[in-house]
């Protein structure tokens, strides 16, 4: 099973924050970061990985855990409207997964941040 996430981050001004960030993903077994943008003038990052579906729930805390250490919403100023410090993580079904595979997966890393 292949599932693709595609987060969103509030940073994109602090290359080393990012680079971390990104390196977070990276050392997840069985996941694959493909790819990393960001916008200086939004303030934000996206990451895109891929992996199996447990590969990426523990990518995406990975991620949580280092953006929440990182990002202070307190005075993050940008562009765009911000909800927290990760504020969009998207699951894609890419092989071998379906729309159900990445709601529940979704609910279930969704509980856990919670």
């Amino acid at each position: 099973m292949l599932i693709e996430c595609v987060p969103n981050v509030s940073e994109g001004r602090r290359p080393d924050v990012v680079l971390a960030m990104a390196g977070a993903i990276g050392r997840v077994k069985g996941v694959r970061l493909l790819d990393c943008s960001s916008d200086a003038s939004h303030n934000r990052s996206v990451f895109t990985m891929v992996g199996d579906a447990a590969g990426v729930e523990q990518a995406v805390m990975a991620l949580f855990e280092r953006a929440v250490s990182d990002i202070d919403l307190r005075t993050h100023r940008g562009e765009h409207p911000r909800l927290g410090a990760v504020d969009v993580v998207p699951f894609v079904p890419i092989e071998g997964a379906t729309m159900a595979d990445c709601v529940a997966l979704a609910k279930k890393t969704g509980a856990a941040i919670a």
